[in-house]
């Protein structure tokens, strides 16, 4: 028996000086030589717990085993037969807390880097076309008509799902472009917005209609859509407003929420300036107020757009951040300074109402709270300041309030999310359906995806005996 290699193959990277000051993507990708040593090291165990990890349900062990092959078309057709944002997924998937904690290998070694074989395969479809067989025709119309209301990670998957199954689907999307968060919230070093467009042409290309600057609950309301042509209806419109710290000092100028900072960024084109002549001030010390990814994702924006000093603000230790590691480790090695243990008190500004500085108290941790992390508790005449002159809240967000006050009979919770059943999407209104983070709450881009896919299969059934 071959002995196991418990060592993953290293992802090319751009050299940490060089990329704080560039919008390029920083991972660079498997070469194919690399993709194949690492798929090597599966073992295909039978009981296939990587599979069990993935809530979209992609046939892991299955793809992989074509790349060890070298049959690249037959590990194409099998990641999509499941997975319909595989660009994506791979790279911006939390796949160390899914799919990779349950590698076999995992136990003992590094897990398979089921991510970056999935970006791998995604990229080697999208350049090489010629070599895939014709797509499979699509199946005959069912005659029942769906909208899908927001163009993100959840209305693209339950989009292209219905759409195989053969009902036709519409898509409503506020924005001027589809992509939803991923495309003005995840910076292009990140997930280059090519790659995002390219999937989302995949998913029009199974039939599905698309409509931009559609707001809905402006244009039409849910139940006129469902007056109308439509037999039913998902909502993904994902959790786009922002939260703040609601203290003194708070509407100075000068201070962003990290929606509005990364929207300016990546939407509207801002870091591509001058050829886009967005209006972003960068300032020469910036605070990042948080510790997610979105927290990360703007320090490291800010950082690329000129500021000298970067600090992400977090009143946790770096063990509670809920970021991705290695998107600390990559803020970290760009230049990122972490103030950690550290809350806001107040932000200081001067006579002309700009920010100057934030007020904060130094924290220690105390017991778990609610969330399983240690509660920070103030350490009392402990107040500093640090002296900037950009301020950036990325503290999450809700869901926005138009779908809800718009839509009878629509049940919501306190925090403004919708009340869906957690294995269907459905919702209390008859013919609706929602996923993602209009439930949930700000989450990961594949945890939508996989609500999506439940959505989907549920409103397939509903139309199927309707």
């Amino acid at each position: 028996m071959a002995k196991l290699n418990l060592n993953r193959e290293p992802m090319p990277r751009q050299d940490p000086k060089v990329r704080g000051r560039n919008f390029n993507e920083v991972a660079l990708g498997y070469t194919p030589e690399q993709a194949q040593a690492e798929a090597s090291r599966c073992i295909q165990c039978p009981k296939r717990p990587c599979a069990e990890g993935c809530p979209v349900g992609v046939d892991i062990p299955g793809f992989i085993k074509a790349l060890q092959d070298g049959n690249m078309p037959e590990a194409v057709k099998i990641l999509k037969s499941k997975n319909s944002l595989p660009g994506i997924c791979g790279r911006v998937c939390p796949q160390e807390m899914q799919c990779e904690a349950k590698c076999s290998l995992a136990k003992k070694g590094a897990p398979i880097a089921i991510g970056r074989l999935e970006r791998f395969v995604a990229d080697w479809e999208r350049t090489n076309q010629e070599a895939l067989d014709a797509p499979a025709p699509l199946p005959q119309s069912t005659g029942k008509q769906v909208a899908v209301v927001g163009s993100g990670p959840a209305g693209l998957t339950v989009a292209a799902d219905l759409a195989k199954l053969g009902h036709r689907v519409t898509i409503f999307e506020a924005l001027h472009v589809a992509g939803g968060v991923l495309m003005y919230g995840i910076p292009e070093f990140r997930l280059p917005k090519g790659i995002v467009q390219n999937e989302v042409n995949y998913v029009t290309s199974l039939g599905v209609e698309l409509k931009l600057d559609s707001v809905i609950g402006k244009i039409s309301t849910v139940d006129e859509l469902l007056d109308s042509d439509y037999q039913a209806v998902f909502l993904g419109t994902g959790a786009g407003l922002p939260m703040f710290l609601n203290i003194p000092g708070e509407n100075l100028n000068g201070i962003y929420s990290a929606n509005e900072f990364l929207t300016r960024v990546n939407l509207m084109k801002g870091y591509r300036f001058p050829e886009y002549d967005t209006p972003v001030k960068v300032g020469r010390k910036v605070a990042v107020v948080g510790g997610g990814n979105v927290a990360m994702d703007s320090a490291r924006c800010a950082l690329r757009l000129g500021a000298d000093e970067v600090y992400i603000v977090y009143r946790r230790s770096e063990a509670e951040m809920p970021a991705r590691r290695e998107e600390v480790e990559n803020a970290q090695e760009e230049g990122i300074q972490f103030k950690l243990l550290t809350n806001p008190k107040r932000l200081l500004g001067d006579k002309e109402n700009w920010v100057t500085g934030i007020e904060c108290y130094k924290m220690e941790l105390g017991e778990p709270d609610a969330s399983g992390r240690r509660r920070p508790v103030t350490v009392p005449g402990s107040e500093f300041v640090i002296d900037v002159d950009v301020v950036i809240i990325a503290l999450g967000t809700t869901p926005n309030p138009l779908i809800a006050s718009t839509t009878k009979g629509l049940e919501t919770t306190g925090r403004g999310t919708v009340v869906a059943d957690a294995e269907t999407g459905k919702t209390v209104k008859p013919g609706v359906w929602a996923g993602g983070d209009i439930v949930t709450g700000a989450a990961t881009v594949i945890s939508a995806m996989g609500a999506g896919k439940q959505a989907a299969a549920a409103i397939d059934a509903y139309l199927k005996e309707s």
